[in-house]
């Protein structure tokens, strides 16, 4: 007669009880490598010190009403480079991160534009402001403008000066501040100038 064959599942069969219990540790232990390397696979980015700075060096940043229909544009020169604004959002220094047209076809609820340097070129800096368009035909349209500077050994960027800029016309364009700045990206004394009246007084820092 033939032997009568085996099943390796069969529950009497201590064999296949061997067999299972090899299959079902080595499924634990794979699952149990796995959890352990989730962690590493995709590891959280660290936050960065001083995250609520944008990038740069020199920092010139711009506000106005959020609630205007009311495009002020940003326009800066670094020593030895172009001017930069809107219709020429980078140069050799600084860049334009956003050309704000207002709160009129614009998604966010905030007017404000922000231009940054790469690195701080020693010499005469020049920032001036522009009222491009006012929709809502009201006057004077008041706009803040503030500098700061981070050198590479700072956490953190230093304001340097601040000011209140009046515009009283639609395509009217005033400098807020020209200035000088060292190789260490310090403000030279008495190198602070504004070439119009402002509401208050450029401040320094």
């Amino acid at each position: 007669m033939t032997p009568a064959m085996h099943d390796p599942w069969d529950p009497g069969d201590d064999s296949g009880t061997v067999f299972r219990d090899v299959i079902l540790l080595a499924l634990a232990g794979f699952m149990f490598v796995t959890v352990l390397l989730l962690p590493h696979i995709n590891p959280k980015g660290k936050e960065s010190e001083g995250s609520t700075d944008p990038p740069g060096n020199v920092i010139v940043e711009l506000r106005w009403d959020d609630k205007l229909r009311t495009d002020v544009d940003l326009w800066v020169q670094a020593p030895g480079d172009v001017p930069v604004g809107y219709s020429n959002k980078s140069g050799l220094i600084f860049n334009l991160l956003r050309d704000d047209l207002g709160s009129h076809a614009d998604p966010t609820e905030v007017n404000f534009e922000t231009s940054f340097s790469r690195g701080i070129p020693p010499g005469e800096y020049t920032v001036n402001v522009h009222l491009f368009r006012n929709l809502e035909n009201t006057y004077p349209i008041n706009v803040r403008v503030v500098v700061r500077v981070k050198s590479d050994n700072e956490a953190g960027a230093r304001p340097i000066a601040a000011t209140t800029v009046r515009l009283d016309r639609e395509g009217q364009e005033l400098t807020a501040f020209r200035f000088r700045l060292t190789e260490k990206g310090e403000l030279v004394p008495n190198s602070l100038n504004s070439v119009f009246k402002p509401l208050r007084s450029a401040k320094t820092f």
